[in-house]
Order: structure tokens, then sequence, then C-alpha cells
């Protein structure tokens, strides 16, 4: 388990001679001899907090009382509890941290004290090292306990000072996960131990937990709150040899947020399938299913609703599952909001609304294909037109469309879907995705009877989208007929806009270079990651389109022949506006919303 410290004091004044637990009034002669706040603020706040009692953290009353920094190194800072948890770390000669749940291991947290120990001195373990235990602590002046500790380790112990309200937070968080992880194991013991007899009278498999043991049933419900605060876009449960891992996608990074006992694991899949309406007893072969949930943080009605596409997979030590979070208030968004540069945005628009052909957008898997195709679409999807989609899944319920999902079993794929939507009179169909010859005729065909079709293809930039087709059987004649452009797409993280800071060491030059052959013009405001509470210390928050938009003009179709020269295709699209995913990388880290290293993340090995 690791945490992020944010930064050590700045300053080291004397460390005071307090001792216990802290006091509101001494806190103020402490900001006052640190010039931090006047004479009057101390009387001020005095009269106030005077007047009646509270349970409340010290640091938590002061924070509500509306002081503000006098001095000139921090002049007209509100002092709320975060600026004050900061400041007493100075004070008292301690790195100051601020807690990152996702780099917790909340499950050895229970291992180090008990949950009434934790909450009766304010602290909270976050970190167990074999070398020592780092613990959080609202009271850096109270410490006589930290030798008892020690002595029960047999390990130092290392204190920070943390936010009380973070603190209060995720110890309710970390040990109510902790007690329902515990609940649940000690139920799959019990179900283990039981005779075979009991086992089939209860329903049980012999070994494994009920998915409906209260246990799981909260450890299950504290993982999708958990994912949903967090921003996941996917979770995954991974069974390894010895425990089982869990894992969030985070714009776009993968996150290990809490391990559990296999048997705890086996059980929350079995709880997620059954909830899901898939086969609970069936572990052979992969899965899929779909689960509706309400966000808990969410007024009634606005929002609240959210959607879940399962899939799972047999592995060595289990059955893995990942869950594809959809929020329907995040996931079609608007042309706009997508991420297009000026230029590619007018050639997008003057793309779609072409009468007829084929439009194919590619990218690897999360890359937001169907994000730009869901966002193309509504933004076509008017009372005068058809919308009709075939996809495997439908990843987004959409009311403007009329959406169809293929079924294998009924031998209903892309190509029987597409053949039965030609006849339900469209004006603008759009096919999951192009995986065999077949499909891609039925594109080509329905292109060719005057409809705008788009779809897309795995592939790492446009030109190659044309490679592709030709793999697949496709003649290049019927390519140059129907194709009318290819958008290449990436995602890279943005900057966090709370703590994003400029970045003196980002020259034009490094941005040439990145961009390469291609030049910059314009003014350069390269920014650098910093990390901080908003972005979870990753310097990132949310993520945005890299485009790379191929138009399919005359002179573009020119080069498009069984003896395909990519080279060549590539350079004529240049000559005709297009600008490659790198180039559109480093016009958004001089615009100051991505890094140089994001941008060479997510566009390995396109150097062309």
């Amino acid at each position: 388990m690791s945490t992020s410290t944010v930064r050590r004091p700045e300053r080291h004044a004397p460390r005071a001679q307090a001792r216990g637990r802290l006091d509101w009034r001494e806190l103020l002669e402490w900001l006052c001899e640190d010039g931090w706040i006047g004479r009057e603020d101390v009387e001020r706040v005095a009269r106030r907090l005077s007047a009646g009692s509270s349970a409340l953290h010290a640091l938590v009353r002061l924070g509500g009382a509306g002081l503000v920094r006098r001095d000139a190194a921090g002049a007209g800072q509100a002092l709320d509890v975060e600026a004050l948890t900061a400041w007493l770390a100075t004070r008292a000669q301690l790195p100051y941290l601020r807690i990152d749940p996702l780099k917790a291991d909340a499950g050895r947290v229970a291992e180090v004290m008990s949950a009434q120990y934790a909450q009766a001195r304010h602290a909270l373990p976050v970190k167990v090292g074999t070398a020592e235990v780092t613990i959080a602590t609202a009271e850096p002046f109270d410490t006589g306990w930290v030798a008892e500790l020690e002595n029960h380790l047999r390990r130092p112990v290392k204190l920070v000072v943390a936010n009380p309200e973070e603190l209060r937070r995720y110890t309710g968080e970390f040990y109510a996960l902790a007690r329902s992880v515990r609940a649940a194991h000690k139920s799959g013991e019990v179900a283990a131990s039981a005779s075979f007899e009991q086992l089939v009278e209860l329903g049980k498999v012999k070994g494994q937990l009920d998915a409906n043991d209260q246990g799981v049933v909260q450890v299950v419900d504290w993982l999708w709150q958990y994912a949903f605060e967090q921003r996941a876009s996917d979770i995954h449960l991974e069974p390894r040899r010895d425990i089982g891992a869990i894992r969030f996608r985070i714009d776009g990074v993968l996150h290990t947020v809490y391990q559990v006992p296999l048997p705890v694991m086996a059980a929350m899949t079995s709880r997620i399938k059954l909830l899901g309406r898939m086969d609970v007893v069936e572990k052979r072969r992969p899965l899929d299913g779909r689960i509706k949930t309400r966000r808990p943080d969410a007024p009634e009605g606005q929002g609240a609703e959210v959607e879940m596409r399962l899939s799972t997979l047999p592995t060595a030590f289990g059955e893995k599952m990942v869950m594809r979070i959809f929020d329907p208030q995040t996931a079609v968004k608007t042309i706009a909001e997508l991420g297009f540069g000026d230029h590619d945005a007018a050639r997008w628009q003057e793309l779609i609304k072409r009468p007829h052909g084929i439009v194919l957008v590619t990218g690897p898997t999360g890359s937001g294909k169907t994000t730009t195709l869901y966002a193309t679409l509504k933004a076509l999807a008017t009372e005068e037109v058809n919308v009709c989609t075939i996809e495997d899944p439908i990843e987004m319920i959409e009311p403007a469309f009329n959406q169809t999902q293929v079924h294998a079993a009924i031998d209903m794929g892309f190509a029987e879907g597409l053949r039965a939507l030609m006849r339900q009179d469209p004006d603008i169909i759009m096919v999951g995705e192009i995986r065999d010859l077949a499909t891609a005729e039925m594109a080509i065909q329905a292109a060719l009877t005057g409809h705008l079709v788009f779809s897309t293809l795995h592939t790492n930039d446009s030109a190659s989208a044309v490679t592709r087709l030709l793999d697949l059987g496709v003649p290049s004649y019927l390519i140059t007929a129907t194709v009318i452009g290819v958008l290449a797409q990436r995602l890279v993280r943005t900057l966090c806009p709370s703590c994003k800071q400029r970045d003196e060491g980002t020259t034009r030059q490094a941005l040439d270079e990145l961009a390469h052959p291609w030049r910059l013009s314009g003014g350069v405001r390269p920014y650098k990651a910093v990390g901080c509470q908003a972005c979870r210390q990753t310097g990132y928050r949310g993520r945005a389109g890299l485009y790379e938009l191929l138009v399919m003009n005359e002179a573009a179709r020119q080069h498009v022949h069984p003896q395909l020269d990519l080279a060549a295709l590539r350079r004529q699209a240049g000559k005709d506006g297009m600008r490659p995913l790198r180039l559109a990388g480093a016009m958004k880290v001089a615009e100051g919303q991505t890094t140089i290293e994001e941008v060479l993340r997510s566009t390995p090995g396109l150097d062309h």
C-alpha cells in the first residue's frame, strides 16, 4: 500500500510545547504568533466560538469561522480546514498528507488498530510496511499512544498530519469495508466446513459463499458507490493465485483499490451475475450481462440511474469480471464537447452532412470511438431522418435512435442485422464494428443505395483503415466509391485545472519534435501535472480526444489500389488538411490542456 505526501513543511517553526489534544483557543494564539491572523481576528472568533460548545475537532471549528490569512506571503487566503491542517503540520514539524483512497490498502487497516482505537485517537493507518507503519493523525501533539502501538506492532510508527474531516470519513469507510469482507470471509469458512448435506439443503456450493450473504451484499454495494465517487469507467475483479484484486480504470489508467480473499471475490462475482440475470452456475465460458443501479449521491430523477455492462472470463484462478459504467449524464456528449480543434471540427461537420457514403472511426479499444459516434448521431437525429443502429452490445440507450443488438446464438450478426435495417427505410445507419467481409459488403451496399453509414474499425491511424478493408477482401474500387472519410482518435488525460502549473521545461522545440515533420505556429503555454485532492494526486482530471481526419477526396482516391502505398496516402491526406494525431497532441500541450508524456503514452508507434 502506498500513499502520496503532498509536501513537507516549507519552514520549520519551533515545535510547540503543548501536549495532548488541540484546543481552538491555543490554535488561535499560534496563528496570531505566526502572523497569519491579527489580534482582532483572535478576539472576534473567540467571542463567536465561546458562545456555544461543540464536539467538532478544533481545526473543523476554526475552519468554519471565516478566518482569512493576513501575512504578506498568503494574504487573502481563506483559512479553511485544509489550509489550517497544512499550517498545523508545519507547526508540528511533521509531513502533511492528503489521504488518497486509491493508493491506500484499506484491507490492512484493521491489522494495525481497531476502529474504536482509531476513532478515539483521531488516527488512521495509511501505509503498512515491513520496516515501519505510517499513521495519519489530526492530533499531532497527542502522542502518548505511539509507544504503546510500536510495542504491539514491533515496528516504528511514523506520524503524518491529515485533515480531520478526511480522517473521519475514511476511518468509517475503510473499517466498514474491512468488517464486511471479514464477515463474508467468515461465512465462507462456515460454508466450507459444513457437511455436504447441509450445503445441499442451503443451496450452497461447497467451499464458496452465498451470493446473498449480508457481508457480500455490503461489499458489492460499497464497490459500486466507491466507483461512482472516483469517476471510474470500469471495475475489474481479478482473481490471482492467493488473493483477489479490485481495480478501477479512472481517466484511462488502472488503479488497484482493494484486495480481498478469493472466496469473497467469487461470492462478489456471483452476486453481480445474479443481479445481471446471468447464469450463476456457468463458470467455464465467457458471459455478458447488464445491470441498472442508482447513484446514491444523485437527486431523484437527475442522473440517478447508472447502467453497467458486465463481462466475465474464465481464468487460471477463477472467474474474472469487468463492469463498464455508463453514466447517462456524461456518456452521450455533443460534438462540441468531444475536444475537436476548430480546423477538424469544421471538416467533420462538413463530412457528416454528406447524403451518402461510409464514415469510419478507428482506434484501439477504449479510445472513445463509440462516444464520438453517439455524439455525431445525436446531432444528426432530427425529426426528418430515421437513424438506425446495429450494435454489440448496445452501450448507451439513446431515445433519438432505433437501436438493435446482435445475437450470435440466433445467427443475428452485424451482416444479418444490417440486411434487416436496409428494409426499415433508414436514412442514417450505424454499424457497431466492421469485423468481416460480409458486414463490409452490406455496409458498402447500403452506401451505394443512398444511405449514410457510420462504423468502427480497430486500426492505429486513419490511413490504415484502407489497408484493413483490403485485408478483409473489399475490392479497392468499392472503397473509393463508398468511403468518404476516416477519423482516427485517441484519448489523453487532461491536466487538473485546480493544481496545474506553468511548465518552463517544455519548449517550442520539444513540441516541434513531438509533431515532426509538422511545426507549431502561434503561442505556446504548456503546463505540468502537480497533483491535488481534486485529482487524487495524479495531476490529471478528465480526458479529451485527439483526432486525425482523413477526407477521401479525388486526390486521395488515386492512391487507393491493391498495391496500396500508405506513406503516399498519408502525404496526400496531409496536403488536403489532415493533421496527424501527434500534431493534435502537440497542439493540446501548447494550449496547456495536457503534457508531452501523456501524448506519447496515448500515441505510441505513430511516428510517420
